[in-house]
């Protein structure tokens, strides 16, 4: 029996950074599956999908990242779910923590 494939959804609306994080994920074997904002996320888990890791920006169109974590969490999402974003402010990271992320990551 071949092992599992991991997946990922790559939650971000700069198409930039959606090709840089599917780059690094393809390179260590992941199947990736993208979303531009919060909102498409909760409606790919709403559908069925599942995934091993969710990289989530926090800053989005639509529904952003914060929103986004605490309604799949909500829902009993228990991927892993990094956040990913430019702000650097503790109080801002801790926000965005404590929604519901694993670990958060900060863009270069």
């Amino acid at each position: 029996m071949e092992p599992r494939q991991l997946t990922a959804l790559i939650v971000e609306d700069d198409m930039v950074i959606r090709m840089v994080h599917q780059k690094i994920l393809n390179s260590v074997g992941l199947k990736i599956q993208v979303a531009e904002n919060g909102k498409e996320a909760i409606e790919i888990h709403g559908s069925g999908q599942s995934f091993d890791l969710i990289l989530m920006d926090r800053d989005m169109p639509v529904m952003n990242g914060i929103e986004a974590t605490k309604t799949l969490r909500s829902m009993g999402i228990n991927s892993m779910i990094t956040g990913v974003s430019t702000r650097s402010v503790a109080a801002h990271i801790r926000e965005f923590m404590e929604a519901g992320l694993d670990d958060y990551v900060e863009k270069p």
